[in-house]
């Protein structure tokens, strides 16, 4: 995959406590930029002690540098944050954690089904509803199969203004992946699209207002809210996607009407807002502690990527041999990559943004090929999470 030029020294700022290795970070954001990411910017923090780092371009036309306040679109790091606005209401006692979605919303998820599936099933993935997206992108239906689709649809709908409820409608008619409550669970943004006209219903605010001004401001994330079109307000990258090489050279999709996902995708936010909020969250300021046990409670689920992992209530654990663990969440966009992590006690935590996604050329048998890109992320993880 081509690279680009145009390096950035890292910017960074110490404290007294000199617990990061600040040069190799410059070195590890760096070699992500050098293995094929065009720009990507980091905040890691330990105590006191804060590193910033971006390494490459936003704009690969211009060479515009990236740095590392600019706003980014997080994808499903968003599920967090609406996980917390349910769970929120839950302590509030408009909710019950254990209710049938059918108390709620009989019309979305009628008969057997809507008593069968929980609230808690939506948020932890365990409902057996089907992913919508593959039938909403008609060049995506063969998905979770990636060789027999292409990007046509990106195009088709970079301006398509999706009805949540019709999307949602989709994934319930769509063929069942699970039995409510059943192990593993199937990854599926249809969860979370119903946990957004659960808010609307339960507040009387849009899901987008009611996380608004019960999560973002409660956390004071100043550089962080959803998109009111197509376009990201402020200082941001162009975001490139490469479609598993089907796109080539990579095409820019940072101005995408984000719709498709709604509250379960589509936040604006930086890397030092979201470290902020993940920091306040796991000292019981957003969710109370009681419920912030219960987001850390995980079972097995199928990832988008068809890989199991351990999911919570809009949290996932990571884990080190010998390290201990992280919680955060992970998102993508057409173009972009997020990931969040926070270590359990609160101290060690970092955020990564980056603006090219699905890297990953195909081979013979149809399956994304390892890239240099992902040994240098797993490398940067490493060192801002372990080093």
């Amino acid at each position: 995959m081509r690279t680009w030029g145009h390096f950035r020294p890292s910017e960074r700022t110490h404290a007294v406590r000199r617990t990061l290795d600040c040069a190799e970070l410059d070195a590890a954001i760096e070699n992500v930029h050098r293995a094929g990411i065009p720009g990507l910017f980091a905040e890691v923090r330990d105590g006191e002690q804060v590193w910033r780092g971006a390494a490459g371009v936003a704009d690969t036309v211009t060479g515009r540098p990236v740095t590392a306040d600019l706003r980014h679109r997080v994808g499903s790091v968003t599920k967090t944050f609406a996980a917390a606005a349910v769970l929120q209401q839950v302590e509030a006692g408009r909710i019950g954690l254990d209710a049938p979605i059918g108390r709620y919303l009989p019309e979305l998820v009628p008969g057997e089904r809507g008593d069968a599936i929980t609230v808690r099933m939506l948020i932890n993935h365990t409902s057996g509803l089907a992913e919508y997206l593959p039938y909403a992108y008609p060049s995506f239906k063969a998905l979770p199969v990636v060789a027999d689709t292409d990007p046509r649809s990106l195009d088709d709908h970079r301006f398509t203004r999706f009805d949540p409820v019709e999307l949602i409608g989709r994934g319930v008619a769509a063929p069942a992946v699970g039995t409510p409550g059943a192990a593993p669970g199937v990854y599926s943004n249809t969860n979370y699209l119903l946990l957004a006209q659960l808010l609307e219903q339960v507040t009387g605010t849009t899901a987008e207002q009611c996380i608004t001004r019960n999560v973002i401001e409660r956390a004071g994330l100043r550089d962080t809210g959803f998109p009111a079109g197509p376009h990201v307000d402020g200082e941001h990258s162009q975001l490139y996607e490469a479609w598993f090489g089907m796109i080539d050279p990579p095409r820019d999709y940072s101005v995408y009407d984000m719709s498709f996902a709604g509250p379960s995708a589509s936040l604006i936010s930086t890397v030092a807002d979201l470290n902020r909020f993940y920091r306040l969250l796991l000292a019981g300021e957003i969710v109370g502690l009681s419920s912030l046990a219960q987001m850390q409670r995980t079972g097995p689920v199928i990832s988008q990527e068809g890989k199991p992992i351990d999911y919570g209530l809009g949290l996932y654990p990571m884990e080190g041999p010998g390290q201990g663990v992280f919680w955060g969440h992970g998102g993508t966009v057409w173009g972009g990559g997020t990931l969040a992590m926070i270590r359990a006690d609160g101290e060690r935590q970092m955020a990564v943004a980056t603006n090219l996604q699905r890297w990953n050329r195909l081979d013979a048998s149809g399956e994304p090929q390892p890239h240099a890109i992902d040994e240098a992320l797993a490398m940067l993880h490493r060192v801002a999470m372990y080093g």
